[in-house]
């Protein structure tokens, strides 16, 4: 590589951010399947290498663009009750997750210790121990609000992708599964927001 090519590569064309944002508009286009450090160059007319210069690995992207996915979730106006921040910030968390496709798996497959990252679980951990829990209690607490709303979101966004076959209900049989058959019409529903709540109460309910 000339001198010249070095120098285009590392000049003031992009930053970071910019290289992110198209980032995204690629995973919401196309998908995290499609998502690639050349196909993020592509999209921005650049060299890969210009790219990799800004975020130097594929998993490096990939922890900067979860990060910015969470720092969707707002912090600003809060209430001011310990229960009722807990709730918002769930549900500000999930809108942020399901405002991207594949976003919850995008963040599932990072372990992104960054500034959103940070604040936002700063902020759930502190009206935790608001509430009266213990440091470990608050800790673990917020991690299991964090994989309910995870776990949930990706498989309403897988879902989102796949045809309704009826697989779960084909597979149940009354007689070999009569808990299962019994409550069919529930597991298999895609209430995915009343799931979450119900969720988020039991988690909370133990306070």
């Amino acid at each position: 590589m000339t001198k010249r090519q070095v120098s285009e590569d590392r000049g003031p064309r992009l930053d970071p951010g910019t290289v992110i944002r198209a980032a995204l508009e690629l995973l919401d286009e196309k998908g995290l399947d499609a998502l690639s450090t050349r196909a993020v160059a592509g999209r921005l007319d650049v060299r890969m290498n210009t790219v990799l210069w800004h975020v130097k690995t594929k998993a490096r992207m990939l922890e900067l663009m979860a990060d910015a996915v969470v720092g969707e979730a707002s912090l600003d106006d809060l209430p001011a009750p310990w229960d009722e921040r807990v709730r918002e910030l769930a549900r500000r968390y999930r809108r942020a997750l399901l405002a991207h496709r594949d976003g919850a798996t995008l963040v599932v497959g990072t372990h992104a210790a960054e500034p959103h990252t940070l604040r936002f679980a700063d902020t759930l951990v502190a009206a935790l121990l608001d509430s009266g829990l213990d440091e470990r209690e608050s800790a673990w607490t917020a991690w299991t609000i964090i994989y309910l709303a995870l776990g949930l979101t990706q498989e309403e966004q897988a879902a989102a992708h796949q045809s309704p076959n009826g697989r779960l209900a084909n597979a149940v049989s009354k007689t070999a599964h009569p808990a299962l058959h019994r409550t069919l019409g529930h597991l298999d529903a895609e209430s995915f927001g009343e799931r979450f709540e119900f969720g988020l109460s039991a988690i909370l309910a133990r306070r």
